[in-house]
């Protein structure tokens, strides 16, 4: 069963700072997106990734894979929309025609394991829909206007992660219904639940961060440093 992923890089990561797109800049001297495609390169299951980023950005990228191109992954660049929703399903339109496993996944994660990878799409293979996640460390207080409402129960708290991964006619079928619903998500898995369709969780890492804030590029680069990922 053919699977694809799809890489999601068409944001400009303006909490990160910096001209370049965050996931341009360096970590470990290298650019943060080519730590991620290397994790999906040393995939048994993904065989190709869609790559999706900015329309006017994407000679950078292009340029950029053709002078350090990752190791076992064919990769296509292809331009994203306004939304991340919109450019994940700009992806979507660009799988293989007979891929049938879509794995979805952050471009600013540059440390997914390749066993988190092939598990999430393993659990895809066999018609499951599945996100990475680990169980939420703080406790979690809902506000209104600067005032506490209600304590929520941790031990049913997950954060959510890439990769998340589905067979793909029920992302498809996802999709089609947010366009017409007229609904925006903060994730794949959040579209695929509004089906009615059950969403699973694989058991992530806390070292699969996403970088989002200033912080977070030294942070990644003591991970590489102290060979943590």
């Amino acid at each position: 069963m053919h699977v694809n992923a799809v890489i999601v890089a068409a944001g400009r990561g303006i909490r990160v700072g910096g001209e370049a797109p965050k996931v341009l800049m360096p970590v470990s001297g290298r650019p943060l997106i080519l730590h991620t495609l290397e994790r999906f390169g040393k995939s048994a299951e993904v065989g190709k990734a869609v790559l999706v980023v900015p329309a006017e950005e994407m000679d950078a990228y292009e340029k950029l894979l053709r002078t350090s191109p990752p190791a076992g992954l064919a990769i296509a660049v292809h331009p994203g929309g306004a939304r991340r929703q919109d450019s994940v399903r700009a992806g979507l339109d660009a799988l293989d025609s007979d891929c049938a496993v879509v794995v979805v996944h952050d471009g600013a994660r540059p440390f997914s394991a390749p066993e988190l990878i092939d598990r999430c799409a393993r659990e895809a293979r066999e018609n499951r829909s599945v996100t990475a996640a680990v169980p939420a460390r703080n406790t979690i207080k809902t506000v209104r206007q600067g005032q506490v409402e209600e304590t929520l129960p941790r031990n049913r708290l997950w954060e959510i992660q890439t990769p998340q991964a589905f067979p793909v006619r029920t992302l498809r079928a996802a999709y089609e219904k947010a366009q017409r619903d007229g609904v925006d998500a903060t994730d794949d898995a959040m579209l695929v639940e509004q089906l009615g369709v059950p969403v699973w969780v694989v058991e992530g890492s806390t070292t699969n961060l996403k970088v989002t804030y200033p912080e977070d590029l030294p942070f990644a680069e003591v991970l590489v440093a102290q060979g943590l990922v």
